[in-house]
């Protein structure tokens, strides 16, 4: 993966900060975005830095649209000045956000931000790249796992995410003639912030979780990295159009 460059929003935390921290030991330039955690972007760069890699962490907001212009020019920028490149290798479609919201009481704000963050600003971002992204390329949409395992309260934002599974499809076919690869995949219970950190910090909630997953525990960010760096190495570069199940056997 020398020489290549990946562009992973929401990469200060969570599932982006080890995917990031992944393929930048495979030798993976790094853009990151960010929406207000400059700490942590601050520190994914001087890890991905000790690590002799390069990286750039830029503030952006997957919800906002009216944005992407004025982002993608910058993205174009950084390619020049920061990594000596044209192109993108690599876009991971991560950025997003839990919201606990029963269908009975969701309100339309929260309905809102759900479908901006995990639908709407994912296809129009990845639009707006697309000129940026080298033929041959690789698009990588994280969904859940939650589209297939119910748990009252997070419906919508499941939806959203079963959307994108069903656009990664359409986008396989529609990018094929450049031969840009599209997969997604599903994480399980994974122990981050996500929804307050509940998996991570309730010892209660985790054994639970764990008591459902075959492999007997919940599921740690690393696992997550690792796996999204086998899927875009190209060792699997016939994969394409699908959404790989990551949950260590979660509720099968």
């Amino acid at each position: 993966m020398t020489n290549q460059v990946a562009l992973i929003t929401g990469a200060s935390r969570g599932l982006g900060r080890s995917i990031a921290v992944h393929l930048a030991k495979h030798g993976v330039g790094i853009i990151g975005t960010y929406l207000s955690a400059s700490k942590e972007a601050d520190a994914l760069t001087r890890e991905i830095e000790a690590l002799g890699g390069k990286v750039e962490m830029i503030a952006l907001d997957v919800r906002d649209t009216a944005t992407f212009p004025t982002f993608a020019a910058t993205v174009a920028e950084k390619l020049k000045t920061k990594f000596g490149a044209e192109r993108l290798d690599f876009l991971v479609n991560n950025a997003g956000h839990g919201t606990h919201a029963l269908l009975t009481g969701v309100t339309e704000e929260q309905f809102d931000s759900l479908i901006d963050a995990h639908l709407r600003g994912p296809v129009f971002l990845t639009q707006k790249l697309l000129p940026l992204i080298a033929d041959g390329g690789r698009i990588l949409n994280v969904s859940s796992a939650l589209v297939r395992v119910t748990i009252a309260g997070y419906g919508i934002y499941a939806a959203t995410k079963a959307a994108m599974q069903t656009i990664t499809k359409f986008m396989a076919v529609e990018l094929g003639a450049r031969q840009i690869r599209v997969n997604a995949i599903a994480p399980g219970a994974i122990a981050t912030d996500f929804g307050g950190g509940v998996v991570r910090d309730d010892e209660n909630v985790n054994a639970y979780v764990a008591g459902t997953i075959a492999l007997g525990r919940v599921g740690q960010p690393d696992d997550i990295g690792g796996a999204v760096a086998a899927i875009l190495s190209d060792g699997m570069g016939w994969a394409n159009g699908t959404t790989f199940d990551i949950s260590g056997g979660q509720a099968i």
